[in-house]
């Protein structure tokens, strides 16, 4: 059985980005979860126990800053590596996600072989400081 390189929760309300990005990183060898907002994400980050969450920042019923932030003040899930996928870069957007404690921001569109290879080092990262 092939090792699994990690867990991603792949969190995006447009279905078609959710699948693009699940399919490439369950390619790679990730376990793929996903949900449609940061309110399912909320609901189930506790089952799924992923290593990376990727969030996209305009979402309804709970978007991704605010989602970014819970999981930052939970205990059981502060430790988890965020990465924002977002249309929006503006250097305020990357300077809210810093303060909010992201780990990543990748901007749409976005080159998959990138995404790949960040969420290749957040897991990397994540296992690291859960093995210490």
């Amino acid at each position: 059985m092939e090792e699994v390189l990690g867990r991603v929760l792949v969190v995006d309300d447009d279905e078609v980005i959710r699948q693009l990005i699940a399919v490439n990183l369950s390619l790679e060898g990730f376990q793929v979860e996903t949900a449609t907002d940061g309110q399912d994400c909320l609901d189930r980050v506790a089952a799924v126990q992923p290593d990376v969450i990727t969030l996209d920042v305009m979402m309804p019923r709970l978007d991704g800053w605010m989602t970014a932030t819970k999981l930052r003040a939970d205990e059981s899930t502060s430790h988890i590596k965020i990465m924002m996928i977002t249309a929006r870069a503006q250097e305020d957007d990357k300077k809210r996600g810093l303060g909010i404690g992201v780990d990543a921001y990748l901007t749409k569109p976005f080159d998959p072989a990138e995404l790949i290879d960040v969420v290749r080092e957040l897991t990397r990262a994540a296992r690291a400081t859960s093995d210490s």
